[in-house]
């Protein structure tokens, strides 16, 4: 059988895609994913880079754009909706899965105009257009978050959360709230005074604004050098800047522009801090780590924040607007956490009791019932 993936734009998009296209794979060696996307998605590099095949199409957005932006958007969506018709005849998919962003809309569309079928999975409480456009027309809609089911088809609807790819799900295998617990407790059972690890990052592009917080809490921090233990990634922009600072502060801290490994990073951490998209949650959450979410103000709909609110609610995390975000206000939390084992261990325990891992094999068991 053959799956045609489309979609990204961002990791939160994207990785999804890539953990059902690692279900449907392992269901049969003869099986056979494509993914379509654009040309200036994370999709471009990060598709060939997991071994998958991929077609660009030309796609951009319209909401939020002036009028010949918007002209300009509309001509690209016609484009990439015949591009998208010239791949499916040639590529015959049996059923094709749009994960969000721009390259979704298209594909979708001229899937469901030849017969296949066709789905949808919605990674955020507050769904993107995109979504919301095409739920008229596929067999079959997956969701987060139980907050973002009213912008859907109650018949068509189904709650299964987000899915994750294999390295995170070999990392948690046979893992329990219990087990998460009595890590923490090694790490901790001193009273406090081993070493905090602390894992920092804003998504595949990196975050500057959390980056730039980061610097200006570390003098703050300083007395705590030696207990801290900071993985950071940075993205491409910042990555020299922050590197000097941690070398000048005398920090203990490990900088990339991008970790191909997260599941590894996850692991040694007990305290994440980063964005609030719905891939970084649903990772965190299966690792059963504590973790304080700076939501992205300007996404669309202010959906990060639901997101994150969506786990504050339920103990399962902590949140910091970025219009609150500080040095001072930043190495405060790191300091009450780093002095709180038992809110660190709570808090993660509570995030892995909400965990889904079974995501990718409901969504491909779902889909092939369509067949």
């Amino acid at each position: 059988m053959r799956l045609l993936i489309a979609g990204g734009g961002t990791g939160g998009h994207l990785f999804p895609g890539i953990a059902v296209a690692e279900e449907f794979l392992s269901r049969d060696p003869a099986n056979e994913v494509l993914f379509v996307g654009t040309e200036r998605g994370i999709e471009a590099r990060a598709v060939p880079a997991a071994g998958y095949r991929l077609e660009l199409i030309s796609a951009a957005g319209i909401r939020g754009k002036g009028g010949l932006s918007q002209i300009r958007g509309a001509a690209m969506m016609l484009y990439g909706y015949a591009q998208s018709r010239k791949i499916l005849k040639e590529w015959r998919p049996d059923m094709v899965m749009g994960v969000g962003g721009y390259a979704s809309l298209p594909m979708v569309l001229a899937a469901r105009g030849m017969r296949l079928p066709c789905f949808i999975h919605e990674q955020n409480a507050i769904p993107g257009l995109t979504n919301r456009l095409l739920a008229k027309f596929v067999d079959r809609v997956f969701i987060t978050l139980d907050e973002s089911a009213h912008f859907f088809p109650k018949g068509k609807t189904l709650l299964t959360g987000n899915p994750l790819r294999r390295q995170i799900l070999e990392m948690v295998a046979g893992q329990t709230p219990p087990s998460i617990a009595e890590i923490h407790q090694q790490q901790y059972g001193n009273g406090g005074g081993g070493p905090f690890r602390l894992f920092i990052f804003g998504g595949s592009q990196g975050a500057h604004a959390i980056n730039m917080a980061m610097l200006a809490a570390l003098p703050h921090l300083e007395r705590y050098a030696a207990r801290l233990e900071i993985t950071h990634q940075t993205g491409e922009k910042d990555a020299a800047e922050v590197t000097e600072a941690y070398r000048n502060h005398g920090f203990n801290a490990s900088v990339m522009p991008f970790i191909q490994d997260m599941a590894a990073v996850y692991q040694r951490a007990d305290l994440v801090i980063c964005r609030a998209g719905a891939t970084t949650i649903a990772e965190v959450t299966a690792c059963g780590k504590a973790c304080l979410f700076i939501p992205f103000p300007f996404a669309v709909d202010d959906h990060q924040r639901r997101n994150a609110e969506a786990f504050l609610k339920k103990g399962a995390g902590f949140m910091l607007l970025e219009r609150e975000l500080s040095g001072e206000r930043l190495a405060g939390i790191i300091h009450e956490l780093a002095e709180s084992p038992e809110t660190v261990q709570r808090t993660g325990a509570l995030a892995f009791g909400l965990a889904r891992l079974d995501a990718a094999r409901i969504i491909v068991g779902e889909m092939m019932k369509k067949l």
